[in-house]
């Protein structure tokens, strides 16, 4: 799985038209092959701060995605920020849930 982490900071004249344009384009991304999840959040200490989180099965999915009108349009809406974005792609060869939580914090599990 690659999750790709997006942080931008929307000047805040810009924030509301930055906010449709995303908003317009999380259905259609999600509804991509290989899209397992797509969210935009809002940062509570910041509210131009928006974060683009998607998680794709394969690399050549993403790399569909990254060629297509949506993520076309996210690029040109990254007009509206005050500062060059924050990108990362990371390749995530494991994930674990509340069982890790539970071990780390020495929690008992009872079976059924």
């Amino acid at each position: 799985m690659i999750v790709v982490t997006i942080k931008m900071d929307v000047l805040p004249e810009k924030r509301r038209e930055f906010l449709q344009t995303i908003r317009a384009l999380t259905s259609p991304t999600r509804s991509n092959k290989g899209c397992i999840n797509c969210h935009y959040y809002q940062d509570v200490e910041d509210e131009n701060i928006i974060s683009l989180v998607e998680e794709w099965e394969t690399q050549e999915e993403l790399d569909n995605h990254l060629r297509s009108e949506q993520f076309s349009v996210l690029l040109g809406a990254m007009n509206l920020l005050s500062k060059p974005p924050d990108i990362k792609f990371n390749a995530v060869s494991y994930t674990s849930g509340i069982e890790a939580l539970n071990a780390a914090r020495g929690a008992i599990t009872l079976e059924n």
